[in-house]
């Protein structure tokens, strides 16, 4: 893949993962100041950006599997309180932003803004915490 050995994926996958946050919220700045074609593009971006980061990331375990972390006591309960909301937001926001891009696609603008509106908070938790659990591992 382009030259990268699986070791190098989590890397990959926290830049992804960042440039995706920076993307999305291009996208949000965008339709706020009403420039709709500019959203489209910053979101089919952040898209492209996230599915690439989701391959990647699946390749990674499918290869590796689970990363144990070495923290321990209360950093270790904070730590798996993030990894599980991470987890557990990352398994929701794939349908939710089908489902928004799908609306869109159709031109039900209202539908659209109003699922965006629950999508994009969850979107860019899932991509911020996924770079700080980068940080966090690595």
């Amino acid at each position: 893949m382009f030259g990268l050995t699986i070791p190098d994926l989590p890397h990959l996958n926290a830049l992804l993962n960042a440039t995706a946050t920076v993307l999305i919220l291009a996208g949000l700045i965008a339709i706020q100041k009403k420039q709709e074609r500019v959203h489209v593009v910053f979101m089919i971006l952040s898209l492209l950006v996230s599915a690439a980061f989701l391959t990647s990331y699946l390749i990674y375990h499918a290869e590796v599997g689970h990363k144990e972390s070495s923290l321990e006591g209360l950093s270790k309960i904070l730590y798996l309180v993030l990894l599980l909301s991470h987890i557990l937001l990352a398994a929701v926001i794939v349908p939710l932003i089908l489902w928004t891009v799908q609306n869109a696609i159709r031109g039900r603008r209202e539908a659209h803004r109003r699922w965006a509106r629950r999508t994009v908070p969850i979107w860019l938790y899932v991509s911020v915490t996924g770079v700080l659990i980068y940080f966090i591992n690595y």
